[in-house]
C-alpha cells in the first residue's frame, strides 16, 4: 500500500522532471502548500501526457475522466500515488472541482480539434488547458481569496499558454497542431503555407509580436494582483509569472527561431528572478 509520503514523493518527481520553472518557483512555499502544488501538477501532467503520449489517447482520456468522477464521489478504489496525494489535498483545502473537469475538457479540445479562427477561440482554449491550473491552485496558494484573485489567475493562464504556443510553434507543427488564430494570419498577410513551410519572415515576426504583446498585457494584469496573495505565496506566484514571461524575451534575443530551436530561460536567470522576488 502506498503511504502518503511516497505518494507526494511520486508527484514531486513529476514536477521536477517536467517543469523546472514551476518546481523552482514553488519550492519556496510552506511544506503543506508545496506538497499540494506537487499533487495538482501531477494531475495536470498525467492528463496532458495521455493526449501527447498515450497509445490510445481518446480511450485513455475517457478512462481518466471516469476515474476522476469516481474520485469526486469518493468511490475510486485506486492505489495510484497521484490519486492518493490529490485526495489528501482535497481533504486539507477547500478545493473547487470545476477547473479539474475543465482541464479534462481542454485535453478533449486537443483530441478533437476545431480550427482556432479568432483570438477569442484561442483564449477559450488557453482557459481550459492553462487558466484551469491557476484556478486549481488558488485554494492552496490563497485560501479564501479566490473571488478576488480569480481574474488574475485566469489571465496568468492566458499569458503562460500563449507563451507556450509562441515557443512551441515548430514542435506543434510536427504534431499537426496549429494554435495561431487564422484571423492573425490574414491580418499580417502570412499564409498557412508560410507557417507549414516554417517561413521566418518579417510578416511572421509581426504576427508573433501581435500575440506576444497580448501575452505581456496578461502578465502585467496578473502581476498587479500578486500583493493580494498571502506573503508565503507572493514570491512563488510572482516568480513563476516572471520566469515564464522571460521566455518571450529569450525568443526575441534568439531572432524568433521557434521553428527549429527550443528557447528557454537559463537557470542563472531563474535564480536572479527568484532572488529579486524575495
Amino acid at each position: 500500500m502506498t503511504d502518503l509520503n511516497q505518494a507526494y514523493h511520486y508527484c514531486r518527481k513529476i514536477i521536477e522532471e517536467h517543469s523546472k520553472t514551476f518546481s523552482k518557483a514553488f519550492s519556496l512555499l510552506p511544506k503543506q502548500q508545496k506538497y499540494a502544488v506537487w499533487a495538482i501538477y501531477a494531475f495536470c501532467r498525467r492528463v496532458d501526457d495521455i493526449v501527447d503520449e498515450g497509445t490510445s489517447p481518446k480511450e485513455e482520456l475517457e478512462q481518466f475522466a471516469e476515474e476522476f468522477e469516481l474520485f469526486m464521489e469518493g468511490k475510486l478504489m485506486s492505489e495510484h500515488p497521484a490519486w492518493i496525494a490529490l485526495e489528501d489535498v482535497f481533504e486539507k483545502f477547500s478545493m473547487d472541482a470545476k477547473p479539474f473537469y475543465d482541464m479534462i475538457e481542454g485535453q478533449r479540445m486537443d483530441l478533437y480539434p476545431e480550427p482556432i479562427e479568432t483570438k477569442d477561440d484561442l483564449l477559450r482554449y488557453c482557459y481550459h488547458v492553462a487558466s484551469t491550473v491557476g484556478l486549481m491552485l488558488l485554494p492552496v496558494l490563497a485560501p479564501g481569496k479566490t473571488p478576488m484573485l480569480r481574474q488574475g489567475a485566469v489571465e496568468l493562464g492566458y499569458a503562460m499558454q500563449i507563451t507556450n504556443i509562441l515557443r512551441d510553434i515548430g514542435e506543434d507543427l510536427e504534431r499537426g497542431r496549429i494554435y495561431v488564430p487564422t484571423e492573425l494570419l490574414d491580418k499580417h498577410a502570412y499564409t498557412m503555407d508560410d507557417l507549414k513551410n516554417r517561413r521566418l519572415s518579417p510578416a511572421f515576426v509581426q504576427l508573433w509580436e501581435d500575440l506576444a504583446t497580448d501575452a505581456e498585457a496578461y502578465y502585467a494584469n496578473a502581476l498587479k494582483t500578486i500583493s493580494y496573495y498571502p506573503l508565503y505565496s507572493q514570491a512563488p506566484v510572482g516568480g513563476a509569472a516572471r520566469m515564464y514571461r522571460a521566455i518571450i524575451q529569450s525568443i526575441r534575443n534568439n531572432d524568433y527561431q521557434v521553428f527549429s530551436e527550443r528557447n528557454y530561460v537559463s537557470d542563472q536567470q531563474k535564480k536572479q528572478i527568484i532572488a529579486e522576488m524575495q
